[in-house]
């Protein structure tokens, strides 16, 4: 802690979160529809938040990971927050319009349409890895569908999290964004609070009792997850390109991102080609590795020693361990490291790494690699490099993963006419852009009819009138 830091306590901030539920409900309650000129006012809002306050966001983060590189949070949080927030703005009105729908014929000449409602109050919980621009991805979308919000903060980030709430005091009232901190009881509690909808972003094993608290209110739920991502190179693709793409995914936030490559498969007798290559790229981005203000620590000694475990796991099954650079682990930093001859008895290949360790493996044929992937659970994200658009085709309808990035690692997290999601083990619903909306919006069917229609013909007392239309209907 550094010094005159002290976070709320849970009995604060347990008081304060059910303080901000009811404020908001009643606020909703009160007023249910916010018009478009309201939802821009707050998204202007929350972008004048970020831009005036970068410093102090990227500063609060740095001291919450004991060294986080300010560089990564502007392009790696900031930047990809302010671009939502324009896209939303850029298409607020048409994600808003009353969407006309076909009638049957049988109904004619009645109307159907679709009118995008604000579901009301929504909770969202935010990881410790990328606490800004988790949180304000969400409530973008969660602000532009015209609802209140209220977010949890992980307590592994405190300082951002104090930080945080006063930015969002300063700039929103609590009956329309409010922050929660806290600890376990608090993030168990907010869970179990009877939101219009909730969206969690974190661990899958977490993700599952979120679910279950959830269950009680019946709350619908999006959960964004992780899970073991992986990335296949075809044997044709230039190796130190694949190397370099793939190493900057890794290293970006020292490998603590949910979409990251989690482990590597080169065609057989290609891996210390790829080692090689791996080495050179973090000679070069990362001199003097220890002291390297661009590279960031593991956020705290338990993850740390989480990560280490791995490796002496594998390395006593019999893997061999190869860091890409020399790094004191007093730093609180571990250098890029790979892990050849990994099996399926280890724990690197077991858990999501969420690291800067990487497993590489060998696969004799484009099927063997597509079958191990399909073997495991479901990842988040998937990546593959080649230049043969028939085997990308292939690749891309044999597997299924929450996105797939081709040549390329992690950013199409940033693409924000992409919907953001999961499926199965790593996750259930999509966020970001007009696919964000829509998760928090209720898209009501409204059925108006006629005053002069025919459906009088199908009320009782039925008789052969009734028999006759109902049978030439139904041809």
């Amino acid at each position: 802690m550094q010094p005159g830091f002290e976070p709320n306590s849970n009995v604060a901030e347990l008081e304060h979160l059910k303080r901000a539920y009811a404020t908001q409900r009643d606020a909703y309650n009160a007023a249910p529809f916010a018009g478009e000129a309201l939802r821009r006012e707050r998204l202007e809002k929350l972008r004048t938040l970020l831009l005036t306050h970068t410093d102090e966001i990227a500063t609060a983060i740095s001291a919450d990971f004991g060294h986080r590189s300010p560089h990564e949070t502007r392009s790696l949080e900031v930047f990809p927050s302010l671009a939502g927030i324009s896209h939303a703005l850029s298409h607020l009105k048409r994600w808003m319009r009353v969407r006309r729908r076909g009638v049957s014929i049988w109904f004619w000449p009645a109307s159907n349409h679709v009118i995008p409602q604000p579901l009301g109050v929504v909770g969202i919980i935010v990881p410790w890895n990328y606490p800004l621009f988790l949180a304000v991805g969400p409530l973008t979308v969660a602000l532009a569908a015209g609802n209140r919000a209220v977010i949890k903060i992980s307590e592994f980030t405190p300082r951002f999290g104090e930080t945080f709430r006063q930015l969002v005091a300063k700039y929103f009232s609590e009956d329309e964004v409010t922050v929660v901190n806290g600890g376990v009881e608090v993030a168990q509690v907010f869970a179990s609070q009877p939101w219009d909808h909730l969206l969690f972003t974190g661990s899958t094993s977490v993700g599952k009792h979120v679910m279950r608290a959830a269950a009680d209110n019946l709350t619908p739920v999006t959960l964004e997850l992780g899970g073991k991502s992986p990335t296949i190179v075809h044997g044709d693709y230039p190796i130190d390109t694949a190397a370099q793409r793939i190493l900057f995914g890794k290293c970006l936030n020292a490998g603590q991102t949910c979409v990251a490559p989690d482990y590597v498969l080169v065609q057989e007798g290609k891996e210390e080609a790829f080692v090689a290559a791996a080495k050179a790229v973090v000679a070069r981005w990362y001199p003097n590795m220890a002291s390297n203000p661009d590279y960031s620590r593991v956020v705290n000694g338990r993850h740390l020693e989480r990560l280490q475990g791995y490796l002496r796991d594998a390395e006593s099954k019999g893997a061999r361990v190869v860091p890409l650079a020399d790094c004191d682990p007093a730093s609180g930093k571990l250098a890029p490291t790979l892990v050849l001859g990994a099996t399926n008895e280890m724990t690197v290949m077991q858990d999501e790494i969420f690291g800067p360790v990487m497993p590489v493996l060998g696969y004799k044929t484009l099927d063997d690699a597509i079958k191990l992937v399909n073997d495991r659970p479901r990842p988040l994200a998937l990546y593959y490099f080649d230049n043969d658009n028939t085997r990308i085709r292939k690749m891309v309808s044999s597997t299924i993963s929450g996105g797939v990035g081709i040549n390329e690692t992690v950013v199409h997290v940033g693409q924000d006419d992409l919907p953001f999601g999961g499926v199965g083990p790593s996750g259930m619903g999509h966020y970001h852009g007009h696919e964000g909306f829509e998760t928090f919006s209720k898209m009501k069917p409204v059925f108006a009819q006629s005053r002069l229609n025919g459906l009088w013909l199908m009320h009782p007392p039925y008789g052969k009138r009734f028999e006759r239309l109902i049978k030439f209907m139904m041809r």
